[in-house]
């Protein structure tokens, strides 16, 4: 299944371009669904039609969702809602106080993501565009499957070897205690969660299938953060392969008294075609009404891409790369719009830690790099070169034989 997901700085239009995709695919015969994660939901709006927290058909091919992480905490963690919620009523805590207590930061993100893996799995779509909520909330979503990684690991492991094994034992000594121990469905259900998050990652991350495009306007707030965008997606290794300038007003027509406003957009034009490169930079025009319903957005996506599939790979080049130059092996990371004083790197056992303002990535590195340091890091062409000498393999190994004959 190819995903494709849309994000931006709020009102820029990323949901009609979402849409309007989502219509395009569905012409070309592709089983299409378009899913929003954005609490703030406006997917409906675009329709014109109202949709619900399943799959609701809008025609041929084109089927639109708009999440509800309610019934998906109701569908996923009600047993262990229900556990915890008798806990901390127990304590003297009051009962919508106690339900919100169960809610852990990030479920709501967490069980957009299960949808993904679930769709993908099903079979049902050929296509999954997402509509997603700006770009500081989409980043937390995409991210999600990194944060969580050793968190996950470690209640799991908490769950396996300590939980289940005393559960049976504990509830038996007395009804005080019994109380406090987990019942099996809530056991059963924080494992399933779990272990369908496993996984997400790979999917989102695969850079034949899953890309990220970037919506716009042109002015100077929504090109800075959709800068930031570009440059926390390539470091958490999501392939970005098209940048979608929204509502440019017409170059050919007299606009009144927003000459002036044409003539700025003009000049942030020329600065993203020149800063984004070699992305591919998609310029879409204002239009005169509103984009909504299924005639305006099937005339928004024949503007959009003509004659172009929709899903194929506008750019091709992994964000994240491993290249060996005789004994120097390299992580290199594409960090197009980084400032090389914010970077910061360093190696804990068998994992490269990279640090970019308020994001940080984790890379696991190969079995060859384990126990070397890295070098001086260097930032050139846009990429970041993290270097790593194999010899210090052979010179710790040297140092080794030489200390145990002066033993």
């Amino acid at each position: 299944m190819r995903i494709i997901t849309f994000t931006g700085k709020g009102g820029v239009g990323k949901t009609s371009v979402s849409a309007a995709t989502a219509v395009r695919l569905s012409e070309l015969g592709y089983r299409t669904l378009v899913l929003s994660t954005d609490p703030a939901h406006s997917l409906s709006d675009s329709f014109n039609l109202p949709l619900g927290a399943e799959p609701t058909k809008i025609k041929e091919n084109l089927y639109a969702i708009e999440v509800n992480p309610y019934v998906d905490l109701k569908e996923n963690w009600q047993s262990v809602q229900k556990f915890y919620t008798r806990i901390f009523m127990a304590q003297g805590v009051s009962g919508v106080v106690a339900d919100e207590m169960t809610i852990l930061p990030g479920m709501e993100e967490m069980f957009s993501l299960l949808r993904i893996k679930r769709y993908k799995a099903s079979g049902l779509y050929d296509v999954l565009v997402l509509d997603t909520a700006p770009t500081g909330e989409t980043l937390r979503l995409l991210s999600l499957p990194d944060t969580l990684a050793w968190g996950m690991k470690a209640v799991k492991n908490v769950t396996k070897y300590i939980v289940r094994p005393l559960s049976k034992p504990l509830s038996k000594m007395s009804d005080r205690i019994a109380s406090y121990i987990p019942p099996e469905d809530a056991l059963d259900s924080v494992d399933q969660v779990f272990d369908e998050l496993d996984g997400i990652r790979e999917i989102l991350t695969d850079n034949q299938k899953s890309t990220v495009r970037l919506v716009m306007n042109a002015e100077k707030m929504s090109i800075k953060e959709t800068m930031r965008a570009l440059t926390y997606l390539n470091l958490y290794g999501f392939k970005v392969d098209m940048v979608l300038v929204n509502r440019l007003l017409d170059t050919n027509e007299n606009s009144g008294y927003l000459e002036n406003w044409k003539a700025i957009q003009q000049k942030y034009l020329a600065e993203i075609e020149e800063g984004f490169s070699p992305l591919p930079v998609k310029k879409l025009r204002m239009y005169e009404k509103e984009i909504v319903g299924l005639e305006s957005l099937e005339q928004f996506a024949r503007d959009m891409y003509g004659d172009a599939d929709p899903s194929d790979m506008m750019y091709d080049e992994p964000p994240i790369k491993f290249v060996r130059i005789k004994d120097i092996y390299e992580v290199q990371l594409k960090l197009m719009f980084a400032n090389p004083v914010d970077i910061d790197v360093w190696v804990t056992g068998d994992e490269l830690f990279v640090h970019i303002g308020n994001q940080r990535k984790i890379i696991t590195l190969p079995i060859s790099l384990t126990g070397l340091e890295p070098g001086e890091a260097v930032f050139k062409d846009r990429w970041l070169h993290i270097p790593f000498d194999l010899n210090q393999h052979e010179q710790s190994r040297t140092q080794k034989e030489y200390n145990k004959t002066l033993n």
